[in-house]
């Protein structure tokens, strides 16, 4: 194999990689996504020791121990722009020798966790609730670039949705899918859902303000699609990429939901500090038990 390019595989002038800022050594197998970077302080104060606090741009990352489990807390900032930075840097961290810019013979999997918002489409999703996705659909371009296989059944899912959203919108959603490992670990934790991954906050998830959406009735569209007893329960911005990635480089994802707003019936949270604080005591303990 070639050597990976100087200008595929940027590094800094201290060997660490370009955007994330990091070294090899700098992050463990269990990484916990959030968008936030404040975020990241607001996991990393329940670890017990803090070995790594390192951060450039949005991309905070604190790596330390919760009893002997070694875990990284890294903020992504939002939109799956970012995600292909950070699950591509990742990746390059511990399957690439940085010396010889050739893979490692024996690759690494990582477990990625994401914990971050979102808003529930059907009304029977409480507010202050926590969903997990067992698969997200990408209204975002980011896996149109990448190869990655789906089987037959989940094809089907895909088809059935594409054809659910007119011709004229012009939108090409894919489906990524949690990891089955993962899910059988943590997937006790709180209710499955179907999650759309939306390339922006406003007018792609439906949101009207001043400036006049294409696509008016998106929201009515997508929180009415049912199939096979599907139906899609929530919307965020980042989880379609995680997990599509994650499947193309070999590494288990899952992401955990906290629905601060439902868009059915127009709540939103009255204590998201209190609630997301809750929820991230709650995965930590269930990630390092």
């Amino acid at each position: 194999m070639e050597k990976i390019s100087e200008t595929d595989l940027i590094l800094n002038e201290d060997g660490s990689i370009y955007h994330l800022n990091l070294h090899p050594e700098d992050i463990s197998d269990l990484v916990i996504l959030v968008g936030d970077p404040d975020r990241v302080a607001l996991v990393s104060k329940y670890f017990d020791h803090i070995e790594v606090k390192k951060g450039k741009r949005e991309f905070i990352t604190h790596t330390g121990l919760i009893g002997n489990k070694r875990l990284t807390v890294i903020s992504t900032g939002i939109g799956t722009d970012n995600i292909d930075i950070v699950l591509n840097e990742l990746d390059a961290l511990v399957n690439i020798d940085f010396n010889t810019r050739l893979p490692h013979s024996n690759l690494r999997s990582l477990d990625i966790i994401r914990i971050g918002t979102s808003g529930a489409l059907q009304s029977d999703i409480p507010v202050d609730s926590l969903l997990i996705s067992s698969a997200a659909f990408g209204l975002d371009a980011l896996m149109h670039y990448y190869k990655y296989e789906l089987n037959q059944s989940d094809k089907q899912l895909l088809q059935e949705f594409h054809s659910a959203l007119p011709a004229n919108y012009k939108l090409n959603p894919y489906l990524a899918l949690a990891s089955n490992k993962l899910l059988e670990q943590l997937g006790h934790m709180a209710s499955l859902g179907l999650t759309l991954t939306a390339p922006g906050f406003y007018s792609p998830q439906g949101r009207q303000i001043r400036a006049k959406s294409t696509i008016p009735d998106l929201l009515s569209l997508i929180s009415s699609f049912q199939y096979s007893g599907l139906k899609i329960t929530n919307l965020e911005m980042e989880t379609a990429g995680i997990y599509g990635l994650s499947a193309c480089l070999g590494h288990h994802a899952l992401s955990f939901n906290v629905i601060l707003a439902n868009r059915a019936t127009d709540k939103f949270s009255k204590k998201p500090a209190a609630v997301m604080d809750s929820f991230i005591q709650s995965i930590l303990s269930a990630l390092t038990s």
